[in-house]
């Protein structure tokens, strides 16, 4: 019988297939403590909240089902499976208040599904799920059908923001293997706190810059002069080239050359004289999601300007966002509870707040160096992985980072 291993955010689960109910799940032991950037002596810039995560942003909660099983060669259906989900709540799992919401497509090589609505209504309602690309669809329904069970959507209608990266380099894609359980342990074991980093939830089988890549997360917190806001971000990356890695302005992707995993790859199965997305002679290609969120009161199109400067924070690791990279990224404010709540007749209009577009550079400077940040902590919170055909992506080596750091004074 295939054993199926199953990670949620720092517990660890073995289903014998599909028998049982999350309630008889046994549980191991958490995994140890992970390596982030910042303790290997990687200078960012900026003040980093308590967690340097996402969930510094009071109320957000983030949720991840990690699918593991299987070796050898790809039998489609079968496996092998490295793949998953993540969710990023707003304003967790109780609540049913949407937020103020924008989004920027940097290259539309990819899906966000419902983000035509979040351009119309500047509102997001509801989680925000990652998976890889041909999953996006389960998650989507699963989202409208646990939301409607939770009574944390509309029972007209429900428009859920699910995006996507590749992860076929080492995943069986075609497999179809997330499914709707998987969506919803990932959105009930939704929590605030440290978030996982690495190979887990959707950033399972991602490959970042010719290193294992995944998910990835840090947060800024702004002056007391502009307000003393948070911004934090979480990505899922599976973009860039080997020669393109900076970190900290240093070419690391240059002085460690070695265990590029697509220098020779055999041609892609499904594509007759093509070669898998990655291709170390294609250019930047890949894709990477970026989910920021801010408790500062940010209107739409503010928030929209935010997403933008995501962009940035992409750049600085070296990325030029090829052709074929699906660069998507999508930000959010927890500030006005209840800004679109209907008062009812005669209720008079809702009130809102928001900060002065001359004192907005702080944030979009956060927004940057969180986005930064957190692209090198899902590499170096990554593992060495074999998936599918015995492909292997080896992890960033934290040694060989530092030697590369050291060597540029850095």
């Amino acid at each position: 019988m295939r054993i199926q291993r199953l990670l949620f955010m720092g517990l660890a689960f073995a289903l014998p297939g599909n028998l049982f109910p999350p309630a008889a799940w046994p549980q191991a032991a958490p995994p140890t403590a992970q390596v982030r950037a910042r303790q290997l002596g990687v200078p960012f810039d900026g003040n980093p909240g308590p967690l340097d995560a996402i969930t510094d942003v009071a109320g957000v909660e983030v949720g991840a089902t990690t699918l593991i099983s299987g070796s050898g060669p790809l039998k489609v259906g079968e496996g092998p499976i490295r793949t998953g989900v993540t969710v990023v709540l707003p304003r967790g799992k109780s609540s049913i208040d949407p937020v103020y919401a924008g989004w920027f497509s940097l290259n539309g090589n990819g899906e966000m599904t419902g983000t035509t609505w979040v351009e119309e209504s500047g509102l997001l309602a509801g989680p925000v799920g990652i998976t890889n690309t041909h999953s996006v669809g389960t998650v989507r329904d699963t989202m409208i059908s646990w939301g409607l069970k939770h009574g944390v959507v509309g029972d007209a209608w429900s428009l859920p923001v699910v995006a996507e990266t590749f992860d076929g380099f080492l995943n069986d894609i075609n497999g179809f293997h997330v499914h709707p359980e998987h969506v919803i342990s990932a959105l009930d074991s939704a929590h605030g706190g440290p978030v996982s980093e690495g190979n887990v939830g959707g950033g399972t089988g991602m490959v970042c810059y010719g290193f294992k890549g995944g998910t990835g997360t840090a947060s800024r917190v702004i002056s007391k002069e502009f307000g003393g806001y948070t911004v934090g971000v979480l990505v899922q990356c599976n973009c860039g080239r080997r020669p393109q890695l900076t970190i900290a302005g240093v070419p690391v992707g240059r002085e460690i050359p070695e265990g590029a995993p697509y220098a020779q790859l055999a041609p892609h199965p499904l594509a007759p004289g093509s070669q898998l997305p990655g291709s170390e002679a294609a250019g930047d290609v890949g894709s990477i999601i970026i989910v920021i969120a801010t408790d500062a009161p940010l209107l739409p199109h503010q928030l929209k300007r935010l997403a933008r400067r995501a962009t940035l924070g992409l750049a600085r690791t070296g990325s030029t966002s090829g052709n074929g990279s699906g660069d998507i990224f999508i930000a959010f404010s927890t500030a006005n509870p209840g800004a679109d709540k209907d008062r009812g007749p005669g209720g008079g209009p809702n009130t809102v707040q928001t900060i002065s577009t001359e004192r907005i550079s702080p944030l979009f400077t956060a927004t940057v160096e969180a986005t930064e940040e957190a692209i090198v902590n899902a590499m170096v919170g990554a593992e060495t992985m074999t998936g599918r055909d015995n492909h292997t992506v080896i992890a960033l080596p934290h040694d060989k980072l530092q030697q590369a750091l050291k060597k540029y004074n850095r």
